[in-house]
C-alpha cells in the first residue's frame, strides 16, 4: 500500500502548493549537492596526477585515471596501525559508556537511589560548563595518574559524559516499569535486570551513541595529540594531520587519495546504523 505524504495529489494542483513543494525539493537538492560534492571532489582528485590538480581552471573529472595513487597512499603511512588505535579507543569508549553511564542512568531512572533528583540536576548542570574549561584539568589529572600515552586517557573521561548519560536515562524512562517489576518478582537482581532487560531493550540508543562515539574517535585529532606522545599510539586523525595535511613534500594527489580512504569508513558506519538512529528517535518520542 502506497503511503500518503503531507501533500496529496489534489493539494499539488494548487499553484501555491506546487511552488512551495518545488522550493523544498530545490533546497533538498542543494543540500545533497553540497554534501556529495566534497566527497566526489576528494575521490576524483585522488585519481588525478599532481600536475593536473594544480592546473587552472580546475577540472572535476580526471583526464587520466591514476589508480596507483591509492596503493601509494596506503604505503605512505601505516594506516592499519593508526586504524587499530582508533578502533581500540572507540571500543573502549563504547564499553565504558554502556557499563558506567548505563548503570548510572539505570540507577537514577529505575532504582531511585537516595537524592537521585539532586544527582540528576547536578549532572545536568555540568552541560553548561564549556569543554575547553576542563580540558587542562583533565590533562593534569591524567598526568598525575600516569595515564598519558595510554588508552585510559580516552576511556576514563568517557565515563563522565553528561550528555550521553541524559540520553540513556531518558530512554530508560520510556521503558515500561512493569517489565522490571515482573523481573523482581521472578527473583532477578538489579544488575540482572540491567543486563538482561534494560540493555537488550536499549539497543537503539546504544547504537546511536556508538555512531557519536565512533565519529568522535575518528575525527578528533587535538586531544589525542595532547595525551599520546609516541607515534605507535597516534589515532588516525592525528596521523593524518601530522603526516599528511602538514606534509609539504607529499604530492597533492596522494593526499587526496589518503583523505578519501579515511572518509569512506564513517559513511559506511552511518549507513549500517542509520536504522537504529531512526528507531531510537521514534521510540524516544513516544513514552509511557
Amino acid at each position: 500500500m502506497k503511503e500518503r505524504g503531507i501533500l496529496s495529489a489534489s493539494d499539488l494542483r494548487k499553484p501555491w502548493n506546487r511552488a512551495i513543494y518545488g522550493f523544498m525539493v530545490l533546497c533538498i537538492a542543494v543540500m545533497v549537492f553540497t554534501m556529495l560534492y566534497p566527497i566526489g571532489m576528494t575521490m576524483f582528485n585522488g585519481l588525478k596526477s599532481n600536475q593536473e590538480i594544480n592546473t587552472f581552471p580546475p577540472r572535476f573529472f580526471p583526464s587520466e585515471w591514476h589508480w596507483d595513487n591509492f596503493p601509494k597512499g596506503w604505503e605512505y603511512i601505516d594506516l592499519p596501525m593508526f586504524l587499530k588505535n582508533t578502533l581500540l579507543i572507540f571500543g573502549g569508549n563504547l564499553l565504558v559508556t554502556i557499563l558506567v553511564l548505563g548503570l548510572a542512568a539505570f540507577s537514577i531512572s529505575r532504582i531511585r537511589v537516595p537524592y537521585h533528583r539532586v544527582i540528576y540536576f547536578f549532572i545536568l548542570m555540568t552541560l553548561f560548563i564549556p569543554a575547553s574549561s576542563y580540558m587542562i584539568p583533565n590533562f593534569v589529572n591524567l598526568k598525575e595518574l600516569g595515564l598519558l600515552n595510554s588508552y585510559w586517557a580516552f576511556w576514563l573521561p568517557a565515563g563522565a559524559n553528561a550528555y550521553f548519560f541524559l540520553l540513556i536515562k531518558n530512554f530508560f524512562d520510556g521503558i515500561h516499569p512493569e517489565i522490571f517489576e515482573a523481573a523482581r518478582i521472578d527473583g532477578a537482581s538489579e544488575l540482572s535486570s540491567f543486563l538482561r532487560i534494560a540493555v537488550p531493550l536499549s539497543v537503539p540508543i546504544f547504537a546511536t551513541l556508538a555512531i557519536f562515539i565512533f565519529s568522535t574517535a575518528w575525527n578528533d585529532w587535538f586531544w589525542p595529540s595532547l595525551v599520546m606522545q609516541t607515534q605507535d599510539k597516534y589515532t588516525l586523525a592525528t596521523a593524518i594531520y601530522k603526516y599528511v595535511i602538514n606534509a609539504r613534500s607529499l604530492d597533492s594527489s596522494i593526499k587526496f587519495a589518503i583523505l578519501f580512504m579515511v572518509m569512506v569508513p564513517p559513511i559506511f558506519v552511518f549507513l549500517v546504523f542509520q536504522k537504529f538512529i531512526m528507531r531510537s528517535v521514534s521510540l524516544s518520542a513516544v513514552k509511557g
